[in-house]
């Protein structure tokens, strides 16, 4: 018998939970479990949801992003009465919002384990503290149905020691992972010469690079006043932002009220990032607040310095002062100040290069999958729901949950 396994999240735009949720649903293994996935309000990567073979899509449209009292009633209802016909035996949430209403689904509609995994806690210090505490309060007590927790990142499992979420060591580090071959896959220098001129780079130019949402967690703001930096300092540095989001009208008055048309570009979501990494010189990334930033595996996969903020898991990804530096979340000038410092020393940018390639393999997309799937294994046999023996057919019946 499969198990059926219910993976449900916000919104699938193109991001790093966004990324790792379909690569699992996509590639769990078919002789044990039967993937399904829930997501709510629209979002760019919905069509190749609905594509993927053998992947039971379904998709409610008021689970959305910001909080909004009447719709998460209406999103909880949903998803609660989708879990009852569905009968999936495993629930498995990503993102803030789908994880706390789609785990008091999974408790309502009575599927026997709840697993969340935390791509970084979306409580910052930036929020006002009561804002803070509600949310904190909220991952408490939703902590108590949550039969196993999942962190990407080692901060994330100290912040959730710290507000005391965890109940019996029930939560285990499996990192995202990326399909490291995509991004080593080499490019003809002519394919990365046409990139850069498609991108507004003249031969001589140095060019920064991002791939970001354009919303307040990734700080884009904080990347166009870096670029207002460094450009003072070195004309021929130019940044380009691959990313679209709620912020990007804003953003681009700043790029014009800054006097930098021409010099920073926003290019809108792309599907070529392996392609477009190896048109950058330096990778920069600002965000405030992050779970563990995938697009930095990415980037050093790719061969390419990076500067960062040193939020969330980014210490876990990036090794500082040997394959990048990271510097503190808002030091605008001392990100600025780390950009230039590898654009101007030919020696420190190739040292760094030749030392950002090196990924680990708990950080390969398919050693984070067999991981999820041993805890899956692990906790039906834990819960004496299904044991499989490695055979087809190897779970024991015995439960409510829906089995094929």
């Amino acid at each position: 018998m499969r198990t059926t396994v219910c993976h449900i999240i916000t919104k699938l735009e193109l991001g790093g939970a966004q990324k790792t949720t379909l690569f699992t649903v996509q590639q769990l293994d078919r002789t044990r479990f039967t993937p399904i996935l829930i997501t709510g309000e629209p979002g760019l990567l919905d069509e190749q949801a609905r594509a993927l073979e053998d992947v039971e899509f379904h998709q409610v449209p008021c689970l959305v992003r910001a909080i909004r009292l009447w719709k998460d009633v209406q999103a909880l209802l949903a998803l609660t009465r989708l879990l009852k016909k569905l009968k999936p035996v495993i629930v498995h949430t990503h993102s803030s919002k789908a994880g706390i209403l789609g785990r008091w689904a999974a408790w309502l509609a009575r599927v026997p384990i709840i697993i969340h995994t935390v791509h970084g806690f979306g409580i910052t210090s930036e929020q006002p503290w009561w804002l803070r505490r509600l949310l904190i309060g909220a991952e408490w007590l939703t902590g108590l149905i949550t039969t196993h927790w999942l962190a990407v990142s080692l901060a994330d499992i100290d912040s959730g020691i710290r507000w005391g979420l965890f109940r019996g060591g029930n939560i285990t580090l499996i990192r995202p992972g990326i399909d490291i071959a995509s991004f080593h896959r080499l490019f003809p220098s002519s394919d990365r010469d046409r990139l850069r001129e498609e991108l507004g780079v003249e031969p001589g130019h140095l060019l920064v690079g991002t791939v970001s949402c354009l919303k307040p967690q990734k700080a884009p703001h904080d990347f166009v006043d870096v670029a207002a930096h460094v450009c003072a300092c070195m004309p021929a540095a130019r940044f380009v932002l691959v990313g679209d989001g709620e912020l990007r009208a804003g953003v681009e008055a700043h790029i014009r009220s800054s006097k930098l048309e021409g010099r920073v570009t926003i290019v809108g979501w792309r599907r070529d990032i392996p392609a477009l990494m190896r048109a950058f010189d330096v990778f920069l990334l600002t965000s405030h607040w992050e779970g563990l930033p995938q697009v930095l595996l990415e980037a050093r996969a790719s061969g390419l310095p990076v500067v960062a903020t040193k939020t969330g898991g980014a210490s876990e990804t990036v090794n500082d002062g040997y394959n990048g530096w990271l510097c503190a979340v808002g030091d605008v000038k001392g990100l600025a100040a780390r950009v230039l410092g590898i654009l101007l020393d030919v020696d420190e940018r190739t040292r760094f290069s030749r030392n950002a390639g090196d990924i680990p393999s708990e950080f390969l997309n398919l050693t984070a999958l067999r991981k999820r799937e041993a805890l899956y294994d692990t906790l039906l046999e834990r819960s004496g729901r299904g044991v499989w023996d490695g055979t087809h057919g190897g779970h024991a019946l015995g439960f409510d949950g829906r089995t094929e």
